[in-house]
């Protein structure tokens, strides 16, 4: 019986293999998406910030910083954007600006302190492999200074996620995952054409397709790393061309994460030698993938955007 279905389901699918293809295509950009064409009830809820029991609220004062950056960055329907309390230590932002859910930022409770008050920070418990922070020690102390952004840091921060929703980012990314299936899907049927395979044996037919799928997963790894790549520097550019002051809060935000990232580097042990590099980049989680942009290029990049601008 189920043999007999199995074989009527590849006749069915061998008949209909375009429409399957076009279907699985829609299908995974769809799902990639559904995170930014609802992200109030899916990101929002991810990354919320809570205090006492209740969703924690934006300060007034970053809702105004927040204000600020949308007129900064020319943002035409600036009530398409929100902003949110998150949790984390940098913004956060999900979305499509031009859909009905709009997009939504959050902004994490450091962002609320300065040099001189730092209640957004040591107002919050900070726990590391299990051990909750104490702000008065020297990695406390660093920490506290790591985390704290001077406006132009804050303003850049914010910028660049903007930025990044601005350019349609979420999209792009979308897109990486249905063109590589399919790119491999119309490989796969080349490579058997020109070999002859369509009406050959059925051992060098699977083989075949094993290998046009390892090919297609490889490259849809290093599209996908490559194109987010290519949108961070994209955001950070753009973020950090608004003005000299916003290139020079890039330089510092980025700066504070690396320093941030070493300190967290020898709290964690043995995991955050795992995680983080001595530079205070985040390391790959597979070998041959490069998944997160060096944080230490995007500084450079600002770096030399910033003299640019000096010039």
């Amino acid at each position: 019986m189920a043999a007999r279905f199995l074989r009527k389901a590849s006749g069915w699918v061998k008949k209909r293999k375009i429409t399957v293809l076009a279907v699985s295509c829609m299908g995974l950009f769809g799902a990639n998406l559904s995170y930014h064409v609802f992200p109030e009830q899916t990101f929002k809820l991810l990354h919320e910030c809570w205090s006492e029991g209740q969703p924690a609220e934006l300060s007034q004062r970053l809702c105004g910083v927040f204000q600020d950056v949308l007129r900064d960055t020319g943002v035409k329907s600036p009530e398409s954007y929100h902003a949110f309390a998150a949790s984390g230590f940098h913004p956060v932002s999900a979305g499509i600006p031009w859909l009905p859910a709009g997009s939504w930022m959050g902004i994490p409770p450091n962002f609320d302190s300065t040099a001189e008050d730092k209640k957004g920070i040591v107002n919050h418990v900070v726990v590391v492999n299990g051990k909750e922070v104490d702000w008065e020690s020297n990695e406390g102390v660093a920490l506290k200074e790591a985390l704290t952004f001077s406006l132009e840091a804050q303003k850049f921060a914010i910028a660049r996620e903007v930025v990044y929703l601005q350019n349609g980012s979420p999209l792009a990314r979308a897109v990486v995952a249905p063109t590589c299936l399919a790119g491999t899907f119309f490989c796969g049927r080349g490579i058997k054409l020109l070999l002859g395979l369509p009406s050959g044996s059925v051992i060098l037919r699977s083989i075949c397709n094993l290998i046009t799928a390892a090919g297609g997963l490889m490259c849809y790894y290093i599209s996908y790393d490559a194109m987010t790549y290519h949108l961070d520097c994209k955001a950070d550019r753009k973020a950090a061309t608004v003005s000299k002051d916003y290139a020079r809060g890039g330089v510092e935000f980025y700066d504070k994460i690396l320093s941030r990232n070493r300190i967290l580097r020898g709290l964690m042990g043995k995991q955050g030698m795992e995680m983080y590099a001595p530079s205070g980049n985040l390391f790959p989680r597979h070998w041959f993938r490069v998944k997160y942009t060096p944080y230490t290029y995007r500084r450079d990049l600002i770096v030399n955007i910033l003299r640019e601008l000096q010039a």
